[in-house]
């Protein structure tokens, strides 16, 4: 199957052009729905048959790469579209076609009657075929088509609704901003590209991982290009400072939020940064800038979740804060650990996204948390698997998320420190508080909307069928990654099968130190019991004392408004760079470069030649005596310019 793999990226294309060409013209959903999804069904199959196949391999016969063509060949720069086969890109596969199968078919529950709805599973296949060339794509070229791809895929589905309003405009608006926010990271991960291929004269990843291996080359220039392919993370996937587009990214419809922005292509910058390991660990001053922003990142949306109200948005922070946990891993050289967090978080938070649009769908598109209540009683499957989901990204175990955030704990302790694990254990709690806060004030207490005018009730089956799937893997996801003191010789399975590639980045870095088990068990439980701790004030707090909420906002108005209003990052970035910018573009760029310098060049251009043409215009005056005249002259001229020249 290896060699067909090829296939896992052509499906999700030809499903992409079937419902872009003909969409319009097919009436039934179903039948789109079923080419939508059946497209990433299959391709799905063929991630997992390679998946099998290669599991059968030796351990050095588990990278392969399967070649099509040769798509550039100019002087020293060969780039090939050839697909990638190997530990990684096999479980990122899988994520994404697997996770991606699931919510597609949720979609066909989710957009019933929409309007577009043959264009929005155009869509989504046109993203799932972006996705996997960034995933298996065997060169940086190809990983970037992928990389702009899914950019401009979340542009078109963020602003699918183009018609509707969100709580800071347009959901246009909120596209083009996850675009031009986007297009910032990616000119540092562009940059990142040149250095690299200027360093090792070629973008193929074999090549330029080999050669960073065996090369001698200083390590200012690995820390330059690391500190660009991670501007280019920063931006993809939402980290400070470029993680403002990411919330408002929650206009578009729920599906998408799940797929685009929870499961696939926020971590596509986790990826980058774990298949670059031997680039990044060969700059450690980066690698401590990853954990140091990827620590901070998800202590700040973590803080921010806290008091949001719209549910959808509350869900994007934790997704903000979650990602960062994801980079603490990478900076502290527990690549394993963070891409275990990616397959893990794909399960729960799908799950967290699917399940609040199960409820915002049965809700009539309300949004607001605060006018919800009591709806366990009319959505007990969606209750369920919601509260599964949390209780997974709360850390308790045995689910998935439990196994996951723990490792990177306790990788970030072994290796950055106690102050690591203090924050990422605070950060963790935080997490248990504000996702009980959106169960209690979603499902729980007594209702707060008008039983008379709204009818809640349970989604169909076709949207609580992949929320149970997906509520399975959030329970047993993690047992393939049992941490080393409870697998015994078998260690960790998860860490095992990746750490063939991770090897040559390890052994730049140094050991994590040598704790015992006891500690590690120890801050195992104090993590737990934080959490369930957690989870039960938020219950009290919200379920039988609400009053003290309503204190403890007085109390705090001034910290409690700065949460609400995000730190008011987004009003800091709109004085001290989007009204600059245009008011510079407008005043020089606009009036002055464009309409005076460009537009004054063509048009004067234009009036020059007018001018000459005017004046050479009146020679031709229609005399034909004139006209004989100027030809005696020419020739007299002519015979006078010869014989002096004689």
């Amino acid at each position: 199957m290896i060699q067909y793999i090829y296939l896992a990226v052509l499906l999700p294309l030809l499903g992409f052009l079937i419902n872009g060409i003909f969409g319009s013209r097919i009436k039934n959903e179903k039948v789109i729905g079923i080419i939508g999804s059946g497209a990433i069904g299959l391709s799905f199959i063929v991630m997992l048959g390679a998946f099998f196949q290669t599991l059968g391999l030796p351990v050095d016969q588990r990278q392969n790469i399967v070649k099509l063509f040769t798509w550039i060949s100019a002087g020293g720069l060969n780039v090939g579209v050839a697909y990638q086969v190997d530990q990684l890109s096999l479980i990122m596969g899988l994520i994404v076609t697997g996770v991606g199968f699931i919510i597609h078919v949720y979609s066909m529950g989710y957009m019933h009657g929409d309007k577009s709805y043959w264009r929005y599973f155009a869509y989504l296949n046109l993203f799932i075929f972006a996705m996997m060339n960034l995933i298996l794509g065997d060169n940086f070229v190809l990983l970037f088509l992928g990389w702009e791809g899914v950019g401009l895929c979340s542009y078109l589905l963020i602003g699918f609704w183009y018609d509707r309003k969100f709580e800071k405009g347009t959901t246009s608006e909120a596209a083009k901003k996850a675009f031009v926010v986007n297009r910032i990271g990616d000119f540092g991960f562009l940059l990142g590209m040149f250095l690299i291929y200027l360093t090792f004269g070629s973008l193929n990843f074999n090549d330029v991982f080999s050669r960073a291996v065996a090369m001698p080359i200083e390590t200012s220039v690995f820390t330059f290009i690391a500190l660009f392919l991670f501007i280019g993370a920063t931006g993809k996937s939402a980290q400070i400072p470029l993680f403002v587009w990411l919330p408002d990214a929650m206009a578009g419809p729920t599906p998408v939020s799940a797929l685009i922005h929870a499961a696939t292509m926020v971590t596509a910058g986790v990826y980058m940064v774990a298949r670059c390991s031997i680039i990044f660990a060969s700059a450690p001053a980066i690698m401590t800038l990853v954990a140091v922003v990827g620590l901070l990142t998800a202590f700040f949306a973590a803080t921010v979740g806290l008091v949001q109200n719209d549910i959808k948005k509350v869900l994007a922070y934790s997704t903000i804060s979650q990602l960062g946990y994801m980079f603490l891993a990478l900076g502290v050289g527990a690549f394993s650990a963070g891409i275990f967090h990616v397959m893990t978080h794909a399960f729960f938070k799908a799950l967290l996204f699917l399940g609040a649009g199960s409820v915002i769908h049965s809700m009539h598109d309300e949004q607001d948390m605060r006018k919800y209540g009591g709806l366990k009683k009319y959505m007990p499957h969606t209750y369920i698997t919601f509260v599964v989901a949390a209780l997974a990204i709360s850390g308790i175990p045995p689910l998935s998320g439990f196994f996951s955030k723990d490792e990177i704990l306790w990788k970030a302790f072994s290796s950055g420190g106690f102050g690591y694990w203090l924050v990422g254990a605070f950060t963790a709690l935080m997490t248990a508080f504000y996702m009980f806060r959106l169960v209690t004030l979603t499902f729980e207490g007594k209702p707060r909307f008008d039983e008379h005018n709204v009818h809640p009730h349970e989604s169909p089956k076709v949207m609580t069928i992949p929320l149970m799937i997906l509520a399975v893997l959030s329970i047993i996801g993690g047992f393939i990654g049992i941490p080393e003191i409870f697998s015994g010789e078998h260690g960790n399975v998860f860490e095992n099968w990746l750490a063939p590639l991770f090897a040559p980045a390890q052994t730049k870095l140094m050991t994590y130190g040598n704790h015992s088990a006891f500690l590690e068990i120890l801050l195992m439980a104090v993590s737990v019991i934080g959490a369930v701790c957690a989870i039960l004030f938020a219950r009290y707090v919200y379920l039988k004392n609400i009053r003290i909420a309503g204190k403890t906002v007085k109390a705090s108005k001034g910290l409690y408004t700065l949460l609400l209003n995000k730190y008011y990052i987004d009003e800091l970035y709109e004085a001290v760079f989007v009204k600059p910018i245009g008011r510079f573009s407008e005043a020089f760029l606009w009036k002055i470069n464009d309409n005076k310098i460009i537009d004054g060049a063509v048009n004067g251009t234009a009036s020059l030649v007018s001018v000459i043409s005017n004046n050479i215009r009146k020679i031709q005056t229609g005399v034909a005596q004139f006209y004989a005249l100027i030809m005696v002259a020419g020739i007299v001229a002519a015979l006078f310019w010869l014989i002096i020249s004689l």
